[in-house]
Formats: C-alpha cells, sequence, structure tokens
C-alpha cells in the first residue's frame, strides 16, 4: 500500500472513531436486549465536538433514517423511522407510535432510536442513516428480545398452578435456565419445579407475589436476564387468622384481598361468607357482587354461640379462593351470682370459646368510672395479696369498697395483646358474718346513742303527761289514803250485825 494511502486511510478511521460513528461499509454492530413488554433504545451518537461543529455550519440541513433488516442482515431492508430536514416524519404502520428518535432536534447529535412497549417480532438489524451536509454516518444495532410468558394467562389467584416460560431470540442452544426471586436463587422444591426454560409454580401463595428474574446461559456462553412481575390475587393479612371479641360486643370478619380486581382488569367479584354448624358449611352472612377488595362480615353482638370457623369465598372469573377466619369469643364468669356482698370471696374466670391452645391471661383494675382516667398500666395496687394475677382466674378472698369498679381481662399471644374483655363489680352491703371494722363500730355507736336519746325523749313525755292529768282533776290531790280492813276482821263484823239484828 502507498504511504498516501495508508496515511488517508488512517485518517478516515481516526475520524471515524473520534464522531462515535461507523462509516459506511465498516459499520460495526452493536448489541441490545429488551423484554417484550418493556422498552428498548437503539444507541446513534456523534461525538459533542463534531456535532458542534456540524450543526454550527449547517444547523437545519440533517436527516435521519432508521430500517430493519429483519431477522437477519441480508435480508430486504425496510424502512422504520425517518426525519427529514423540515423535521417531517414518516413512520412504518406496523411500529406506529411505538417508535420515536431521543433527540427531535437533533442538536446533541442523539439520533438513538426508543421503542416503546417493545414486541417479539421487532427482534433483528437496525441500521441508522444520518445525512448532514454531504456526509452521510451509520449505526447498526442488533436488538434482541427476551421474553416472559404466564400460563394460564390472565390475573394469577392464590393456590392456583402457574407456568412462568423464558426464551429469547438468540439462536444458540440453551444450556441452563435459573430463576430468581427477589434476587434470591430458588431452588428446586416441593412447589417450584424448573423446566427447559421454564418454572412450575405449584401453589402460589402471597409471598410468592414479586420480581422475577429468569438468567438463560446459551451454548456460546451468551447469558441473557428477564424480569416479570408477579402479581397474585389473594387475601391480605395473615392465612388462617383469628378473632379474638368479648361477649356482647360488635366485631368485623377480615376479608380483604391484596389488589382491587379493576386493577387486574377484572370488573366483577362473588363474594359470600359461610360457618361451620354440625361439621359443615352453611351459608352465612352476606352475598356480594362488586368491584371492591373488603368483603368484611359484620356482626353485632357475638356470644359464645357465635365462636368457631367461618369461611369467606370469593369468586373470579372461573376462579375460586377461600379465606377461612377463627371467632374466639372472651368471657368472664363470676362465683356469684348477682349482688357481690362487701366481704364475699370472689372467682373471676376468664375463659375462651374456640381457643388455640396457646394463650395467656392477665387482669388488670381499670378502677371506678370517676378514676378512670388513672388506669394501671402494669398490675394493679388493688391485686396485692390476690393470687392467679397472671392465670385465667382471679381471686379476691375478701371483697372491700377498694375493689369496686372495671375489671379487665386480657388475652396474650405470641404476637402481643390479641384481645379483652372486661367484668364492673359492684359491691351491694355488708355481710352480717364479717368481722367487725372501724366503720361498723361507728355506725354501732351511732344506733346506741340514736336508741338511748329516744327512749329519754319517752320518759320525757310520760313525766309530762302525768302531770297534765293531776292538774286537771285538784280534788284527786286532797284525798286521804284509808286503809282497807283486813277479810278476817271484815268477817267478824259482819256477824256482830247479825246478831244485833236477831
Amino acid at each position: 500500500m502507498r504511504p498516501a494511502s495508508l496515511v488517508l486511510f488512517l485518517t478516515f478511521t481516526l475520524l471515524a472513531f473520534n464522531a462515535g460513528h461507523i462509516l459506511p461499509g465498516v459499520a460495526e454492530k452493536q448489541k441490545v436486549w429488551a423484554r417484550a413488554g418493556g422498552s428498548a433504545v437503539l444507541p446513534c451518537h456523534l461525538s459533542p465536538r463534531k456535532a458542534a461543529k456540524t450543526w454550527k455550519q449547517l444547523p437545519d440541513k440533517t436527516s435521519v433514517q432508521w430500517k430493519r433488516h429483519g431477522g437477519s442482515a441480508y435480508q430486504e431492508p425496510h424502512m422504520v423511522l425517518e426525519v427529514g430536514y423540515s423535521g417531517l416524519r414518516k413512520t412504518a404502520l406496523p411500529m406506529r407510535p411505538r417508535v420515536s428518535v431521543q433527540d427531535p432536534a437533533s442538536r446533541s447529535g442523539n439520533f438513538s432510536l426508543r421503542i416503546d412497549p417493545v414486541r417479539s417480532e421487532d427482534a433483528g438489524l437496525y441500521e441508522a442513516r444520518v445525512t448532514y451536509n454531504t456526509e452521510v454516518q451509520s449505526c447498526q444495532v442488533e436488538l434482541g428480545v427476551t421474553t416472559v410468558t404466564l400460563s394460564p394467562p390472565g390475573p394469577v389467584v392464590e393456590n392456583e398452578p402457574l407456568l412462568l416460560s423464558c426464551n429469547s431470540s438468540h439462536r444458540a442452544r440453551l444450556v441452563e435456565t435459573c430463576w430468581f426471586h427477589n434476587g434470591r436463587l430458588v431452588p428446586t422444591s416441593r412447589n417450584f419445579f424448573p423446566l427447559h426454560g421454564a418454572l412450575s409454580i405449584l401453589r402460589p401463595a402471597m409471598r410468592d407475589a414479586g420480581s422475577w428474574r429468569c438468567q438463560l446461559r446459551y451454548s456460546d456462553n451468551e447469558i441473557i436476564s428477564a424480569t416479570y412481575n408477579l402479581q397474585i390475587l389473594g387475601f391480605d393479612g395473615p392465612t388462617n387468622p383469628v378473632v379474638y371479641a368479648a361477649s356482647g360486643s360488635a366485631v368485623d370478619l377480615p376479608c380483604t384481598l391484596s389488589y382491587f380486581p379493576s386493577a387486574l382488569g377484572i370488573n366483577v367479584v362473588t363474594a359470600h361468607w359461610s360457618r361451620t354448624v354440625g361439621g359443615h358449611w352453611q351459608d352465612w352472612g352476606i352475598s356480594q357482587n362488586l368491584s371492591s377488595r373488603s368483603f368484611h362480615l359484620h356482626l353485632p353482638a357475638v356470644g359464645p354461640g357465635d365462636a368457631g370457623q367461618y369461611r369467606c369465598t370469593i369468586s373470579v372469573s372461573s376462579k375460586t379462593i377461600i379465606r377461612d377466619v377463627t371467632l374466639t369469643v372472651v368471657t368472664v364468669t363470676p362465683s356469684i351470682q348477682g349482688p357481690v356482698s362487701e366481704g364475699s370471696h370472689l372467682l373471676l374466670i376468664c375463659s375462651l370459646i374456640h381457643p388455640q391452645g396457646y394463650e395467656s391471661f392477665q387482669w388488670k383494675h381499670l378502677g371506678s368510672a370517676s378514676t378512670s382516667s388513672k388506669l394501671s398500666v402494669a398490675t394493679s395496687r388493688n391485686l396485692e395479696g390476690h393470687r392467679h394475677q397472671m392465670g385465667p382466674t382471679l381471686e379476691i378472698p375478701q371483697v372491700s369498697q377498694k375493689d369496686t369498679g372495671t375489671w379487665e381481662c386480657s388475652v396474650y399471644g405470641p404476637e402481643g395483646r390479641l384481645g379483652a374483655t372486661e367484668y364492673g363489680l359492684q359491691i351491694t352491703g355488708s355481710q352480717v358474718s364479717s368481722p367487725p371494722t372501724i366503720f361498723s363500730g361507728q355506725v354501732t355507736f351511732g344506733l346506741t346513742l340514736t336508741l338511748f336519746f329516744l327512749l329519754m325523749v319517752c320518759v320525757l313525755a310520760l313525766a309530762l303527761q302525768k302531770r297534765a292529768r293531776y292538774s286537771a282533776f285538784p280534788a284527786l290531790e286532797g284525798m286521804i289514803a284509808v286503809t282497807v280492813p283486813r277479810k278476817k276482821e271484815m268477817e267478824e263484823n259482819q256477824k256482830k250485825i247479825q246478831q244485833t239484828e236477831c
């Protein structure tokens, strides 16, 4: 090669490298991977220095044309997008309006092609030809498309089997497929079973929702990844919730979907409640046909007979999801039915209807209505000397006035407080057999003093009454007492009288 030709060749090669583009005939392909349904940017840039010099000379004499060669570089290319000198755009009908140029004004030298959303049939070789003045620059980009498909299509319902399939437009032989959930490798298990380019999930749960990434390794050591955001229609909250309610209180049994059905393209759902009666499920509660996500069952006043198993059934299209809810009723049974006398021995028994077996109990004195603002945070001082403070039974050996008010029985589990119920203790009076107290001695002294005062009043009244009677008959005061003769003397006098008559 002549020296002049060699210098010219090296000069053009250096200019092409500094400009960030490849000249026609020596174009070098770039490769971009995109997921079907996502977006892709096919790069084509000029260096800032080259672009600034060009636009300063001919700012309005630039055009760009993107063509696609199809699945092979040897196929006949067809136009994808063209932006003329005047800014007029031409777009191929199959890709309208999914394609655009990154910089419409083309002032920064960015002629990259954006495709949003990408389809699997968009894979292939793309070429950009940028014309300014008498120069023509070229960019070649190969677009590879990865697809992640869900089977069966449509919304994923909790506990319904599904299949995630991952593939790409790469032509080499697939060697290995790995799956990652939220960044962690998913091993083979009873619930997750990998297949050739796919993953079978037998019983998807709410914890399986989130980002899934498949990693494909081919025989030419090409590694391709794609992500998929899996949404599962299920229930919020724990898997089998247990609701603790005080006897006589109102309660709402939860049944809330994880998403609004309309967000997943579902306009109508059907929900109804049932409960176990005699070992069989019977309809109980509501039946709705709404596009809501909350289907609570409201019970205005629960009793011991309402405890047990309830079931919320929601039908979505042809699929059904079920949530079982357990209602446990908290009750307090006193050892004395009716009024409680002061000094009595009282037991308060806190019990659960339909317990789970892991509950614990704690009693607390909330006080009377006048002192309700001073609630006890820990065990009440009134429990000093009382047994079973932390058990289901509260024992008060001798009920006193300080025990009057509301007693609360709280139920605790591993996750904390589960529920509570209250019992109002009212004392009616003193018991006869109860030992005397300072207060009862004061009462006795007062009663004795009152009786003595009443007795003195009666005596005085009688004396005054007698004096008033004597004042009304003054002759009685001058009467002289006459001695009454004895009986024997009276008989002798009578005999003497009879003898004289004879």
